[in-house]
């Protein structure tokens, strides 16, 4: 019989053990939770940016690597050998001394004919098997012919050139008005001025959903605007409830004390705004220039209702998504994805010093 006295030593020790008053101290447990942590994060990290990987790697293989099962991940090309004016194909054959790469001459179903690429003087080998069930033997071979066949099925140059001029036009309508409404609610106190804030903000709760039906019969039926940017960039000139929020929160965050001095000196309010408060509120501005570019950038919905009949001014988006539909090809969906991708990831590259600055919004000051 074990002696029961060793038992409650036995777990007193464990505990001294598993606590941070034992043998391990608390730097020890720190460091411990440190590095879950940063596992944990590591781990997050890679199944976010996994799909995009698969996209970048996909977008280069080569078309006749899709069937092939025994194809590696990355981009590959299998080898071939060139016998009697002929290309064939190599494969790894598995033979009774070992596996050797052979190029398959003759197949058939139950026995094929292979040739030997180092010592072809030796003539044909055959062996006896399935041939289909070889794996062959591939290279690192990225190939552009994705991106090819992609330029010449669409007008990309021409859509890419829609989508900047949209983005641009947009860009101006948007900050104008957005600019001006949101610095006559935070520098001009009119009466009810904060219910009707109120109600604009109140507008973004609607869903566009709500309000394609009406605006579609607006456009179409009463301006005849079918077949036209003006339906997608006229409603910028007029401003934008997410932006105006955000433009005219960071406004009144700036002094009005600095008007005031301006206003010493003989500066209006148009001078004021462009002197004092636009000088000061660059990240905000930059920040909305970026969500508004991405809106623009990845619309779809309203290019399919006006732009429909018109396909020389579809926008990037729109005449990828139809070219998808059209070529259902993995390696070149993923392609035209990625094309459609760089230039949104350069943008936001370049300026994303300024777009983190500003992600903070102040509270509703009154």
């Amino acid at each position: 019989m074990p002696n029961k006295s060793i038992f409650p030593k036995i777990v007193h020790r464990l505990r001294r053990l598993l606590t941070p008053s034992g043998y391990i101290s608390l730097r020890a447990w720190d460091s411990l939770g440190s590095g879950l942590l940063r596992l944990i994060v590591l781990g997050l990290l890679v199944l976010y940016l996994f799909p995009i990987f698969f996209m970048v790697v996909t977008a280069f293989v080569p078309s006749e690597q899709l069937g092939d099962r025994y194809a590696p991940v990355y981009p590959a090309r299998q080898l071939r050998f060139n016998y009697q004016e002929k290309d064939y194909r190599l494969y790894n054959v598995p033979f009774e001394d070992g596996t050797r790469q052979l190029a398959l001459v003759k197949p058939g179903p139950k026995a094929s004919q292979f040739i030997d690429p180092q010592n072809p003087e030796t003539g044909l080998i055959d062996w006896v098997g399935s041939w289909r069930t070889l794996p062959g033997v591939y290279e690192f071979s990225p190939t552009l012919e994705n991106f090819g066949l992609l330029f010449r099925a669409t007008r990309f140059p021409q859509m890419l050139q829609n989508s900047l001029g949209m983005v641009i036009i947009g860009e101006i309508g948007v900050l104008i008005s957005s600019t001006i409404v949101a610095y006559g609610f935070s520098r001009f106190p009119l009466p009810g001025g904060n219910l009707l804030f109120y109600l604009l903000i109140a507008t973004i709760l609607i869903p566009e959903k709500v309000t394609l039906i009406p605006t579609y019969f607006m456009y179409v039926r009463l301006l005849d605007w079918n077949g036209s940017w003006l339906p997608m960039l006229v409603p910028l000139f007029f401003g934008n409830a997410v932006y105006i929020f955000l433009l005219r929160q960071n406004f009144k965050s700036i002094p009005k004390d600095l008007d005031e001095a301006a206003m010493l000196d003989g500066a209006g309010p148009l001078r004021i705004l462009f002197s004092v408060v636009l000088p000061q509120s660059w990240p905000v501005v930059i920040t909305v220039s970026l969500l508004h570019f991405y809106y623009v950038w990845n619309e779809t919905r309203q290019a399919a209702l006006y732009l429909g009949i018109r396909p020389d001014l579809a926008p990037v988006s729109f005449g990828i998504q139809n070219f998808q539909s059209l070529a259902p090809v993995q390696n070149v969906l993923q392609a035209s994805a990625l094309l459609v991708m760089i230039i949104p990831v350069i943008v936001l590259f370049i300026s994303q010093r300024y777009f983190m600055r500003d992600m903070v919004i102040t509270g509703m000051e009154k």
